[in-house]
């Protein structure tokens, strides 16, 4: 199968959520993809983790997101957040923002992507690595890193039915 280029991410509907939380998500804009990310502007949080079991990330997510809104730096027709284990300890999370925020640790993000989508429980992470990994090695090209795009909160993720994951594997 031959994988789609896009330059940048997919636009969601950022109103379209039954929740008041997290927009519905439409998996088909975002599996077997390539993605190329030039300078997205996006603020970075981490959460400590237990054997990559997060610990405090209510409390990290709801401060970042509080200041996003405070420096109104919502982006109105995307929704994007990258978490990368750093060890079993430590997460990095990527939030995409319209604008940089005080207070914050804003970064610009790049970089080439192929990504799949997933459906089903957080802890299956480690069994869908190894099909990014071969999706990737079927196209010629090398995963540098991985990173997991958590489509809805757990809340809405049970009222929704289903539970996204998009992998991004950097190429």
């Amino acid at each position: 199968m031959e994988l789609e280029m896009f330059t940048g991410i997919p636009e969601m509907n950022m109103d379209d959520s039954e929740t008041g939380c997290c927009p519905k998500f439409d998996p088909t804009h975002w599996d077997r993809k390539v993605m190329k990310l030039e300078n997205l502007r996006m603020v970075k949080a981490s959460t400590r983790s237990f054997i990559y079991i997060p610990l405090n990330m209510g409390r990290v997510m709801t401060k970042t997101m509080t200041a996003i809104t405070k420096a109104e730096a919502d982006c109105k027709n995307k929704y994007l957040i990258l978490s990368q284990d750093q060890s079993r300890w430590r997460c990095d999370h990527y939030i995409l923002v319209d604008k940089e925020v005080p207070g914050l640790n804003n970064v610009l993000f790049s970089g080439t992507f192929i990504t799949m989508v997933f459906e089903g429980d957080y802890s299956q992470i480690s069994k869908w690595i190894p099909l990014l990994e071969k999706q990737i090695s079927e196209k010629s090209a090398h995963m540098k890193s991985v990173y997991a795009f958590y489509t809805t909160c757990p809340k809405c993720a049970k009222h929704y039915g289903k539970n996204y994951v998009v992998l991004f594997g950097e190429i």
